[in-house]
Protein backbone atom coordinates (compact mmCIF):
# COMPACT_ATOMS: atom_id res chain seq x y z
CA UNK A 1 0.00 0.00 0.00
CA UNK A 2 1.15 3.25 -0.89
CA UNK A 3 0.81 5.86 1.58
CA UNK A 4 1.00 9.88 1.10
CA UNK A 5 1.93 12.26 3.76
CA UNK A 6 0.62 15.57 2.58
CA UNK A 7 1.91 18.56 4.44
CA UNK A 8 -0.31 21.43 5.19
CA UNK A 9 1.14 24.71 3.62
CA UNK A 10 1.95 27.52 6.26
CA UNK A 11 0.86 30.71 5.29
CA UNK A 12 0.28 34.15 7.31
CA UNK A 13 -2.97 35.86 6.48
CA UNK A 14 -3.15 39.45 5.57
CA UNK A 15 -4.12 40.20 9.06
CA UNK A 16 -1.14 39.06 10.22
CA UNK A 17 1.07 40.55 8.29
CA UNK A 18 -0.28 43.59 9.18
CA UNK A 19 0.11 42.91 13.06
CA UNK A 20 3.77 42.44 12.34
CA UNK A 21 4.33 44.94 9.92
CA UNK A 22 2.64 47.18 12.98
CA UNK A 23 5.10 45.51 15.69
CA UNK A 24 7.80 46.20 13.54
CA UNK A 25 7.49 49.92 12.64
CA UNK A 26 6.38 50.60 16.32
CA UNK A 27 9.82 49.13 17.46
CA UNK A 28 11.34 51.18 14.59
CA UNK A 29 10.21 54.55 15.63
CA UNK A 30 10.97 54.11 18.90
CA UNK A 31 14.15 53.39 18.12
CA UNK A 32 14.55 56.35 16.76
CA UNK A 33 13.29 58.44 19.40
CA UNK A 34 16.63 59.55 20.74
CA UNK A 35 18.07 60.67 16.69
CA UNK A 36 14.90 62.62 16.01
CA UNK A 37 14.91 64.31 19.47
CA UNK A 38 18.76 65.23 19.09
CA UNK A 39 17.64 66.72 15.52
CA UNK A 40 14.90 68.64 16.87
CA UNK A 41 17.04 69.67 19.64
CA UNK A 42 20.02 71.44 17.21
CA UNK A 43 16.98 73.11 15.69
CA UNK A 44 16.04 74.94 19.02
CA UNK A 45 15.85 78.45 20.38
CA UNK A 46 17.41 79.01 23.58
CA UNK A 47 13.86 79.65 24.63
CA UNK A 48 12.57 76.41 24.18
CA UNK A 49 15.77 74.61 25.32
CA UNK A 50 15.40 75.60 28.80
CA UNK A 51 11.45 74.72 28.49
CA UNK A 52 10.37 72.41 31.64
CA UNK A 53 9.05 70.15 30.99
CA UNK A 54 11.30 69.60 27.80
CA UNK A 55 9.74 69.25 24.62
CA UNK A 56 9.85 66.75 22.16
CA UNK A 57 9.78 68.32 19.16
CA UNK A 58 10.88 71.98 18.37
CA UNK A 59 8.35 74.91 17.74
CA UNK A 60 10.14 77.16 16.22
CA UNK A 61 13.24 76.24 14.35
CA UNK A 62 16.28 78.24 13.61
CA UNK A 63 19.34 78.09 12.20
CA UNK A 64 20.87 80.27 14.67
CA UNK A 65 22.59 77.41 16.53
CA UNK A 66 24.52 76.35 13.91
CA UNK A 67 25.52 80.18 13.17
CA UNK A 68 26.74 80.53 16.56
CA UNK A 69 28.80 77.90 16.20
CA UNK A 70 30.59 78.74 12.58
CA UNK A 71 31.36 82.04 14.53
CA UNK A 72 32.79 80.49 17.68
CA UNK A 73 35.06 78.45 15.62
CA UNK A 74 35.95 81.01 12.75
CA UNK A 75 37.44 82.98 15.94
CA UNK A 76 39.60 80.12 17.05
CA UNK A 77 43.17 80.78 16.80
CA UNK A 78 43.80 77.32 15.28
CA UNK A 79 41.31 77.78 11.38
CA UNK A 80 38.04 75.27 11.80
CA UNK A 81 39.45 73.75 8.89
CA UNK A 82 42.69 72.37 10.24
CA UNK A 83 40.62 70.43 13.12
CA UNK A 84 38.38 68.98 10.45
CA UNK A 85 41.13 68.05 8.06
CA UNK A 86 43.16 66.41 10.80
CA UNK A 87 40.04 64.44 12.17
CA UNK A 88 39.14 63.37 8.03
CA UNK A 89 43.08 62.17 7.78
CA UNK A 90 42.87 60.08 11.25
CA UNK A 91 39.69 58.88 10.06
CA UNK A 92 40.50 57.53 6.42
CA UNK A 93 44.05 56.52 6.82
CA UNK A 94 43.03 54.59 9.99
CA UNK A 95 40.24 53.10 8.70
CA UNK A 96 41.50 52.09 5.66
CA UNK A 97 44.59 50.65 6.94
CA UNK A 98 42.77 48.80 9.87
CA UNK A 99 40.87 47.21 7.32
CA UNK A 100 43.41 45.85 4.75
CA UNK A 101 45.63 44.81 7.68
CA UNK A 102 42.97 42.87 9.63
CA UNK A 103 41.87 41.13 6.30
CA UNK A 104 45.40 40.42 5.33
CA UNK A 105 46.21 38.86 8.69
CA UNK A 106 42.98 36.91 8.57
CA UNK A 107 43.64 35.45 5.44
CA UNK A 108 46.81 33.59 6.79
CA UNK A 109 45.42 32.73 9.88
CA UNK A 110 42.23 30.91 8.31
CA UNK A 111 44.03 29.57 5.39
CA UNK A 112 47.74 28.94 5.87
CA UNK A 113 48.85 26.47 8.58
CA UNK A 114 52.32 27.22 10.55
CA UNK A 115 53.28 26.72 13.66
CA UNK A 116 51.76 29.06 16.78
CA UNK A 117 48.61 29.46 14.71
CA UNK A 118 46.20 28.63 17.42
CA UNK A 119 48.07 30.20 20.07
CA UNK A 120 48.02 33.26 18.18
CA UNK A 121 44.62 33.18 17.66
CA UNK A 122 43.98 32.75 21.33
CA UNK A 123 45.57 35.71 22.13
CA UNK A 124 43.62 37.68 19.49
CA UNK A 125 40.57 36.34 21.35
CA UNK A 126 41.90 37.38 24.84
CA UNK A 127 42.59 40.68 24.06
CA UNK A 128 38.80 41.08 23.04
CA UNK A 129 37.95 41.37 26.77
CA UNK A 130 40.32 44.06 27.64
CA UNK A 131 38.52 47.50 27.53
CA UNK A 132 40.59 50.61 26.49
CA UNK A 133 41.15 51.75 29.92
CA UNK A 134 42.91 48.60 30.82
CA UNK A 135 45.29 48.96 28.49
CA UNK A 136 45.60 52.74 28.53
CA UNK A 137 48.77 53.20 30.78
CA UNK A 138 50.80 50.37 28.82
CA UNK A 139 49.94 51.75 25.78
CA UNK A 140 51.01 55.53 26.61
CA UNK A 141 54.51 53.87 27.87
CA UNK A 142 54.71 52.48 24.31
CA UNK A 143 53.77 55.42 22.37
CA UNK A 144 56.36 56.99 24.55
CA UNK A 145 58.95 54.05 23.87
CA UNK A 146 58.20 54.50 19.83
CA UNK A 147 58.65 58.43 19.78
CA UNK A 148 55.38 58.87 18.31
CA UNK A 149 53.57 60.73 21.04
CA UNK A 150 52.41 64.20 19.69
CA UNK A 151 51.76 62.78 15.95
CA UNK A 152 49.35 61.21 14.28
CA UNK A 153 50.94 57.49 14.28
CA UNK A 154 49.60 57.46 17.62
CA UNK A 155 46.42 57.39 16.89
CA UNK A 156 46.66 55.86 13.50
CA UNK A 157 48.44 52.82 13.92
CA UNK A 158 46.76 51.20 17.06
CA UNK A 159 43.73 51.50 15.16
CA UNK A 160 44.99 49.35 12.09
CA UNK A 161 45.64 46.79 14.78
CA UNK A 162 42.79 46.43 16.52
CA UNK A 163 41.65 42.98 17.26
CA UNK A 164 37.95 43.04 16.49
CA UNK A 165 38.70 43.86 12.96
CA UNK A 166 40.61 40.47 12.61
CA UNK A 167 38.20 38.24 14.76
CA UNK A 168 35.68 39.44 12.64
CA UNK A 169 37.32 39.04 9.14
CA UNK A 170 39.20 35.53 9.96
CA UNK A 171 35.07 34.03 11.58
CA UNK A 172 33.37 35.24 8.02
CA UNK A 173 36.52 33.80 5.88
CA UNK A 174 36.40 30.43 7.56
CA UNK A 175 32.96 30.59 6.76
CA UNK A 176 32.59 31.79 3.61
CA UNK A 177 35.68 30.49 1.38
CA UNK A 178 36.09 26.56 1.24
CA UNK A 179 39.95 25.68 0.92
CA UNK A 180 39.21 23.80 -2.27
CA UNK A 181 38.60 27.79 -3.94
CA UNK A 182 41.74 28.70 -2.97
CA UNK A 183 43.53 25.54 -4.08
CA UNK A 184 42.09 25.65 -7.51
CA UNK A 185 43.55 29.16 -8.19
CA UNK A 186 46.53 27.86 -6.85
CA UNK A 187 46.52 25.36 -9.50
CA UNK A 188 45.90 28.12 -12.37
CA UNK A 189 48.76 29.60 -11.30
CA UNK A 190 47.81 32.88 -9.17
CA UNK A 191 49.98 34.19 -7.01
CA UNK A 192 48.56 34.53 -3.40
CA UNK A 193 48.68 38.22 -3.42
CA UNK A 194 45.85 37.49 -6.01
CA UNK A 195 43.56 35.51 -4.63
CA UNK A 196 43.36 37.74 -1.69
CA UNK A 197 42.53 40.28 -3.87
CA UNK A 198 40.38 39.15 -6.65
CA UNK A 199 39.00 36.23 -5.10
CA UNK A 200 38.80 36.52 -0.85
CA UNK A 201 38.20 40.47 -0.57
CA UNK A 202 34.74 40.21 -3.23
CA UNK A 203 33.98 37.23 -1.16
CA UNK A 204 34.31 38.45 2.36
CA UNK A 205 32.76 42.45 1.15
CA UNK A 206 29.87 42.45 3.71
CA UNK A 207 32.67 41.81 6.65
CA UNK A 208 35.28 44.63 5.40
CA UNK A 209 31.81 47.21 4.95
CA UNK A 210 30.64 46.04 8.64
CA UNK A 211 34.42 46.46 9.39
CA UNK A 212 35.08 49.65 7.73
CA UNK A 213 31.15 51.09 9.69
CA UNK A 214 32.49 49.97 12.91
CA UNK A 215 36.38 51.67 12.44
CA UNK A 216 35.02 54.51 10.84
CA UNK A 217 32.92 54.96 13.71
CA UNK A 218 35.42 54.46 16.17
CA UNK A 219 37.74 56.84 15.04
CA UNK A 220 35.79 59.67 14.17
CA UNK A 221 34.50 60.48 17.13
CA UNK A 222 37.84 59.93 18.85
CA UNK A 223 39.99 63.15 20.63
CA UNK A 224 43.20 62.03 20.96
CA UNK A 225 43.93 63.94 23.51
CA UNK A 226 46.11 61.31 25.79
CA UNK A 227 48.66 60.82 22.80
CA UNK A 228 48.65 64.91 21.11
CA UNK A 229 49.10 67.74 22.19
CA UNK A 230 49.90 70.70 20.22
CA UNK A 231 46.53 72.10 18.96
CA UNK A 232 47.75 71.83 15.48
CA UNK A 233 47.18 68.06 15.38
CA UNK A 234 44.01 67.85 17.82
CA UNK A 235 40.62 66.44 16.37
CA UNK A 236 37.37 68.16 15.85
CA UNK A 237 36.02 66.12 18.27
CA UNK A 238 38.19 67.57 20.73
CA UNK A 239 37.79 71.34 19.58
CA UNK A 240 33.98 70.49 20.08
CA UNK A 241 34.21 69.57 23.39
CA UNK A 242 35.61 73.11 24.43
CA UNK A 243 32.60 74.59 22.98
CA UNK A 244 30.32 72.36 25.13
CA UNK A 245 32.46 73.19 27.95
CA UNK A 246 31.25 76.31 27.91
CA UNK A 247 28.48 76.06 29.54
CA UNK A 248 24.94 76.75 29.63
CA UNK A 249 25.15 79.47 27.57
CA UNK A 250 26.30 77.01 24.83
CA UNK A 251 23.41 75.36 25.15
CA UNK A 252 22.18 75.71 21.84
CA UNK A 253 26.28 75.57 20.31
CA UNK A 254 26.11 72.13 22.13
CA UNK A 255 23.08 70.95 20.74
CA UNK A 256 24.33 71.82 17.08
CA UNK A 257 27.66 69.88 17.82
CA UNK A 258 25.85 67.00 18.76
CA UNK A 259 24.35 66.64 15.39
CA UNK A 260 27.14 67.32 13.41
CA UNK A 261 29.03 64.48 15.09
CA UNK A 262 26.18 62.51 15.11
CA UNK A 263 25.78 63.25 11.47
CA UNK A 264 28.96 62.06 9.89
CA UNK A 265 28.78 58.62 10.55
CA UNK A 266 24.85 57.75 10.49
CA UNK A 267 25.49 58.79 7.05
CA UNK A 268 28.50 56.64 6.55
CA UNK A 269 26.57 53.89 8.23
CA UNK A 270 23.15 54.10 5.76
CA UNK A 271 24.82 54.12 2.20
CA UNK A 272 27.00 51.13 3.60
CA UNK A 273 24.31 49.24 5.03
CA UNK A 274 22.73 49.17 1.62
CA UNK A 275 25.94 47.60 0.19
CA UNK A 276 26.12 44.88 2.72
CA UNK A 277 22.56 43.71 2.43
CA UNK A 278 23.20 43.79 -1.22
CA UNK A 279 26.09 41.94 -0.94
CA UNK A 280 24.53 39.29 1.65
CA UNK A 281 22.18 38.52 -0.43
CA UNK A 282 24.36 37.71 -3.41
CA UNK A 283 27.54 36.94 -2.27
CA UNK A 284 26.36 33.02 -2.50
CA UNK A 285 24.99 33.16 -6.23
CA UNK A 286 27.49 33.17 -9.42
Amino acid sequence: MNFRIHRKRVTRSFGGDMVIFVVLLAGAAFSALPLIYIVSNAFKPLNELFLFPPQFFVRNPTLDNFKDLLIIMADSWIPFSRYLFNTIFITIVGTGGHVIFASMAAFVLSKHQFRGRKLFFTLVVFSLMFSQEVVAIPKYLTMTYLGWIDHYAAIILPAWAMSLGLFLMKQFIDAMIPDTLLEAARLDGASELRIFWQIVMPIVKPAWLTLTIYSFQELWRRFGGEFIYSEQLKTLPYAFNQIISGGIAWAGVSSAVALVMMGVPIIIFIINQSKVVETMATSGLD
